[in-house]
């Protein structure tokens, strides 16, 4: 038995230019800067108030980043519908999902800097909530790459970190799945590069989703 863990921006669903729409819109409220999509690409996967103190320089989530996210999170749900966002889901990453769902001999989770309400969005969108059994957000854990988010999937499935694979974009679900004793897969279709991804400790690197399908076995 595996437990199967995926990060969702980057790795399922390509949400950058809806979170970047969102992110410019903020700033520009907030009279700040308004972001290139690079910077916004290199935040994704953190959790939202850290993830906008890095994008001004801060070393910190203060007050202000607080308040930044609390505006992004009212904001989001009319961008997605002003400009008919639909986070999409990445070019076969859907033959994966249905493939290894139904098997007996996996457990399939998200990780996600999403908030819980984003997640179940996107689940209930692309029909994978049938499949997910586990999942933890920027609602229920500290950011990534802290541990938390894979140990506490591990905790509610009875699962061993060695026993669990981590499958992201980002250098943070590399980070956070070495933290954790998970193996870490890192897939080059995101936002980071492969570089990137190696540094942070990705134990295999995939160019195609069907390509996980062996390291998953």
């Amino acid at each position: 038995m595996k437990l199967v863990l995926f990060d969702c921006d980057g790795t399922l669903v390509d949400s950058a230019g809806l979170i970047h729409e969102t992110m410019r819109r903020t700033f520009a409220h907030f009279g700040k800067p308004e972001p290139q999509v690079e910077d916004t690409k290199a935040i994704i996967g953190l959790t939202l108030d850290i993830a906008i103190a890095r994008m001004q320089g801060k070393p910190h989530a203060d007050e202000e980043a607080v308040e930044m996210m609390a505006y992004y999170k009212t904001l989001f749900a009319v961008v997605r519908q002003d400009l008919d966002f639909k986070e999409p889901l990445f070019s076969g990453i859907r033959d994966v999902i249905d493939t290894i769902g139904p098997r007996e001999d996996l457990l399939i989770g998200a990780v996600t800097g999403k908030s819980r309400r984003g997640l179940k969005l996107v689940m209930e969108t692309h029909g994978f909530d049938k499949y997910f059994v586990v999942s933890r957000t920027a609602d229920d854990c500290p950011s990534k790459p802290h541990p938390a988010m894979v140990t506490e999937c591990c905790d509610e499935t009875g699962m061993l970190p060695s026993d669990t694979l981590v499958i992201g974009d980002a250098i943070y679900d590399m980070q956070m799945a070495k933290a954790a004793g998970a193996t870490a897969i890192g897939v080059s279709w995101g936002y980071a590069s492969v570089d990137a991804l190696k540094q942070a400790g990705a134990d295999v690197i995939v160019h195609h989703p069907s390509e996980l399908l062996s390291h998953i076995g």
